[in-house]
């Protein structure tokens, strides 16, 4: 229901001419032949709804890293998924063994005892949560030099958090629109400290300035 959703909405666009390259996502892979399983329906899918337009359409398919078996078996879960994203609110969840919707019962004594500095739902733990990243990234790059990364979630809006994935190779970010202008500011700030793309000359002086 989900792909058959995507590419007749894009199919739409493209009538009003616009051209998009619809990106799939499988959430909760932790197994290749899982993500294999599913990949299938939604190609089956897809190239049914275009063979009845008389259309082709670029398409990829990916998964979301949110599994710590997934991060560890990144370089089988790269064969099948052209990009990850990695879902640091359930790879945070699933690491610890916290509950999000419990966790705030008991965090503040964690804070207290200095167990904790800050809150890892908010913050990403870059000495596990974020290991368990680079783990994925450098297993997935080997199955895939060209494999698209990028974060989503919550952690998609804390500066720390952006500085982070802009060092270990991601590339884009998804999280609430209330968050999106720090997390733009926090990336051109990571890119200003470990420079990857060129900045532009006035967003250049605006966080010199800033």
């Amino acid at each position: 229901m989900q792909t058959q959703a995507v590419i007749e909405a894009a199919l739409a666009v493209r009538k009003k001419g616009i051209e998009v390259v619809p990106e799939i996502m499988i959430p909760l892979v932790g197994e290749i032949k899982e993500l294999k399983y599913v990949k299938e329906v939604v190609v089956a899918t897809a190239e049914k709804i275009l063979k009845a337009n008389k259309a082709t359409m670029e398409y990829h398919i990916g998964t979301m890293i949110e599994i710590p078996r997934a991060a560890l078996t990144a370089d089988e879960i790269a064969k099948e998924a052209e990009f990850f994203s990695f879902g640091t609110n359930d790879l945070t969840q699933m690491t610890f063994g916290f509950s999000r919707d419990d966790a705030g019962k008991f965090l503040d004594e964690y804070y207290g005892k200095k167990i904790f500095e800050s809150d890892p739902f908010a913050r990403l733990d870059q000495v596990g949560v974020g290991k368990l990243m680079k783990i994925a990234i450098e297993g997935g790059k080997s199955t895939r030099p060209n494999i698209k990364l990028g974060i989503c979630g919550e952690h998609g809006g804390d500066p720390s958090t952006i500085e982070f994935c802009h060092n270990v190779g991601l590339t884009y970010v998804s999280c609430s629109p209330f968050r999106v202008p720090v997390a733009r500011l926090a990336a051109a700030q990571a890119n200003i400290l470990n420079p990857r793309v060129k900045p532009q000359p006035a967003a250049t002086r605006y966080l010199e300035e800033n």
